[in-house]
């Protein structure tokens, strides 16, 4: 054989083998989208988005450029709290569909080089769950004691004054045990026993189980209340009353307790065990420092949990924004974080942050906030068109349990969770059907895929570009941050500086009123993305002039 030809043998092998190689550093960079699945697109015409929903898009969101898209849950489930009390970790609801839709989805996901993240509900299962089933039956039984139980005070009141994260009491009375069991969420939610081997031998195998069908991570959800104080501890009270008119107490008893580690660490080896696999976290902390706790002393924890003290600050603020980035930057040990603005819990940041005149360039400052700085991004369905919150008027229409339980001072979360506005034509075009399971906000018109695709000035096409940027410019892929002009409480600036020495400028605009800025990085900037200067120009940074919440990227000379 010749010399030549044998290279091209070994040269071709080297390709197969490089392919075959997981990228198991993968989600460093990604975008991550979060769908909820009730409301992504219905394909059967019931009202209610499933599993061909997603999969019909699924081109959709690779012309929007995501790597990876985490899917809430769509296990069998009596939908109390929709699908967030699940009753089989292994099966897929009837609404959403079948594993014959499941694994069709993951094949073409798979194609479109877009992997999926399935919410993994950890602290608790639905009450119709075949482990509860039988541990509610006695005392005695092989699960007796793979859920919280706890005896009844002496006169016959709840064991102590911890409450329900949706409100009253988190302590409901099983009449065949003659015992409380403890649920953080709802009743019909009880809370898993994390301190016995075989409730987490159980939940292990469930990640082995999905992860063998291909996916690759999950979003634990409220992982951070798996355990409760053993003694049983009163919480202590803070002045006033809770939406549900009761006293607000600390939790300081039932969530981030120490022994979370444990187990995070328990799961970490589980999907090392699958090159490539990511832990999300839903950590709703206090602080950085807890925040940096979550990734493990060795890193051998989450790779990603949630800095959800960043996008759900609920006012724009140049200072309260850098003081963030600055956190995470110092604060994280060279981790990566995991920004997010919006999710299926949360009012859209397009209410929480518009200010009812400038909301699309609000919107798109951002977008530039959220996918610029050194970080993983988290977006959720809809955020990327400026969907809105649609919030029920009258108790009648809420579904939310926990809307119809604090009503009016908690209107629960409908109003995040209406259906993808796909379309202008009827329903929006997210069903086939008539109507749709929540009602689609009169803005829907102007705010749907079909209208912004058309129009190169919409939110969606700033996103799909700032995506594609991310993803092409080296510094903002793999850059240092730096913050610069930090005594400006008007405009946030920054820049991103690459191995290689390339530098992008990042500048945002927070107020209502034009800024002109003076900046000492480097003399002038040819324009990558903007809300006011086209791509390429030229900008001078002695004198770079920003108009109301206006976005600057550069590229420094």
């Amino acid at each position: 054989m010749r010399l030549s030809h044998r290279l091209i043998l070994l040269s071709l092998a080297v390709i197969r083998l490089v392919w075959a190689q997981p990228d198991t550093d993968w989600w460093r960079h990604a975008v991550i989208y979060e769908i909820y699945p009730r409301s992504f697109a219905d394909t059967n015409g019931d009202g209610v988005g499933d599993l061909n929903g997603i999969t019909k898009h699924l081109d959709y969101l690779t012309t929007l450029g995501v790597d990876a898209i985490w899917i809430s849950p769509f296990f069998p489930s009596p939908q109390v709290d929709f699908g967030y009390d699940i009753s089989d970790y292994r099966a897929i609801d009837p609404r959403y569909g079948t594993m014959a839709d499941f694994d069709r989805l993951q094949e073409e996901a798979n194609k479109r080089h877009i992997r999926l993240i399935l919410d993994f509900v950890v602290n608790h299962t639905s009450d119709k769950h075949p482990w509860f089933v039988e541990s509610r039956s006695s005392r005695t039984n092989p699960k007796a004691d793979w859920f919280v139980w706890r005896d009844a005070k002496p006169d016959g009141k709840p064991p102590n004054n911890w409450q329900s994260i949706f409100g009253h009491s988190a302590w409901q009375w099983e009449p065949a045990r003659k015992q409380f069991y403890y649920h953080a969420f709802y009743k019909e939610q009880p809370d898993l026993n994390w301190r016995n081997p075989e409730v987490r031998k159980a939940m292990y195998d469930v990640m082995r189980f999905w992860m063998n069908k291909g996916v690759a991570g999950f979003r634990l959800d409220a992982v951070t209340s798996l355990f409760e104080d053993l003694k049983l501890r009163d919480e202590s009270t803070r002045p006033g009353r809770n939406a549900y008119g009761e006293p607000i107490v600390s939790r300081e008893y039932t969530d981030n307790l120490q022994e979370l580690h444990d187990v995070l660490r328990e799961m970490r080896q589980v999907t090392n065990e699958y090159p490539g696999r990511v832990l999300i976290g839903e950590t709703y902390v206090p602080n950085v420092g807890e925040l940096a706790k979550m990734y493990g002393p060795k890193n051998d924890e989450l790779q990603l949990p949630m800095d959800t003290q960043f996008g759900f600050l609920n006012r724009l603020s140049a200072d309260a924004f850098r003081a963030k980035l600055r956190d995470a930057e110092a604060g994280l040990h060279g981790n990566v974080p995991l920004l997010v603005f919006d999710n299926h819990d949360n009012p859209r940041s397009w209410n929480r942050y518009g200010d009812g005149a400038h909301n699309m360039e609000i919107a798109k400052l951002l977008a530039a906030l959220l996918l610029t700085p050194r970080a993983v991004s988290l977006m959720y369905y809809g955020q990327e068109i400026g969907m809105e919150n649609n919030d029920p008027k009258r108790i009648e229409d809420v579904q939310d349990p926990i809307g119809r339980i604090g009503w009016p001072k908690e209107i629960g979360r409908d109003g995040e969770r209406t259906p993808m506005q796909w379309t202008s034509g009827p329903e929006a075009g997210f069903t086939t059907g008539k109507t749709t399971w929540l009602p689609i906000p009169p803005s829907y018109q102007a705010h749907n895929v079909q209208v912004e695709e058309r129009d190169p000035k919409s939110l969606f096409h700033f996103y799909t570009t700032l995506i594609r940027l991310r993803k092409d410019n080296a510094a903002l892929r793999d850059g240092s941050f730096e913050l610069v002009n930090e005594n400006d409480s008007n405009v946030l600036t920054y820049v991103r500086k690459s191995p290689q020495g390339q530098m992008v400028l990042v500048a945002l605009n927070f107020t209502a009123s034009p800024r002109t800025e003076s900046y000492k990085v480097g003399k002038d900037s040819t324009t990558l993305l903007s809300t006011f200067a086209s791509a390429g120009a030229k900008v001078d940074l002695k004198k770079l002039e920003l108009p109301a919440f206006g976005v600057y990227i550069g590229e420094i000379k």
